[in-house]
């Protein structure tokens, strides 16, 4: 799983201490990679929405609790060619800004454009079924309401209970055709890893069932120990086994960075893929692997 990025991602919203420049300071080591997703927003939001969202950037408005510049037009525009670039390629896309929380006509929690809801579009277009889990410590409202009546996405998020927005209790299950394809698992502050990874496995149990081509993981990192906003206590650890058994249960799975307020984000994503790389490795050649080392 290769990391995308691009230090267009730097210029946007840079001082802030929240939803800050920081967060992918650690990335500019990769090199940069070119996408620009302007022409696929519109297979999640409205054009008025789209010309909303960029008369704010130009005119350096507020929104989302963010204040815009150009930078940001451009940072959202690579942002989803990213994301539909990692879909794709089976990569992880290391974006800013994130995306669960924009509706189709609305901004919201520091998000714009659904990143993740957009790539997942794309792939349903092309006739795919894909399995959101979204592991980011707030529930993806928007991502949710989105196909939240369809019955060819499923989402499942895991998530600080009652914590912004609010919403992602286990009673959303969804309506109409998409009965059933949304299910909420929420986890009390000071939590960690054991709960986290019981969620997994209760996740990769209903991927089997509704038959995914694509797994599409909304991984925002904000349920780590150190975050600032949230309170719960997963590891490092945690996310590289929470990635292991996703890959070794299914093939075809890309993530999108979602949340995170702290400075080890790098040292997450980076557990992550290399849980993906693990578990893609068949358990009679990991075992050998080990005992060559040994």
């Amino acid at each position: 799983m290769d990391i995308l990025y691009n230090s267009k991602f730097l210029k946007h919203n840079i001082a802030s201490e929240a939803e800050g420049a920081y967060r992918l300071a650690d990335f500019n080591d990769l090199p940069d990679t070119e996408a620009d997703g302007e022409g696929y927003f519109d297979l999640v939001h409205t054009p008025q929405y789209i010309e909303r969202v960029k008369e704010a950037c130009l005119n350096e408005e507020f929104l989302a609790e963010v204040y815009l510049n150009s930078d940001s037009w451009e940072a959202a525009k690579t942002a989803v060619g990213l994301s539909v670039m990692a879909a794709e390629n089976n990569g992880f896309a290391a974006i800013r800004p994130p995306g669960h929380h924009a509706g189709r006509e609305n901004a919201s929690g520091f998000c714009f454009f659904n990143n993740i809801a957009i790539a997942t579009e794309k792939l349903v277009q092309e006739g795919k079924r894909v399995f959101i889990f979204d592991i980011d410590g707030h529930h993806g409202d928007g991502t949710q309401n989105i196909f939240y009546d369809r019955a060819d996405v499923f989402y499942c998020s895991v998530h600080q209970h009652y914590a912004f927005p609010y919403t992602g209790f286990p009673i959303e299950t969804g309506t109409g055709e998409g009965e059933g394809c949304t299910a909420n698992f929420t986890i009390y502050a000071g939590k960690g890893d054991k709960e986290f990874l019981a969620v997994v496995d209760k996740a990769i149990d209903l991927a089997r069932k509704f038959y995914p081509d694509v797994i599409a993981v909304s991984a925002g990192f904000d349920s780590y120990v150190d975050d600032r906003l949230l309170g719960l206590n997963y590891s490092v650890r945690g996310y590289y086994e929470c990635a292991f058994r996703l890959r070794r249960a299914f093939s075809d799975i890309f993530a999108v960075l979602e949340g995170g307020y702290h400075h080890d984000i790098r040292k997450c994503v980076d557990a992550f893929t290399e849980g993906i790389h693990k578990g893609a490795i068949p358990p009679k050649q990991q075992w050998d692997e080990n005992m060559a080392i040994g």
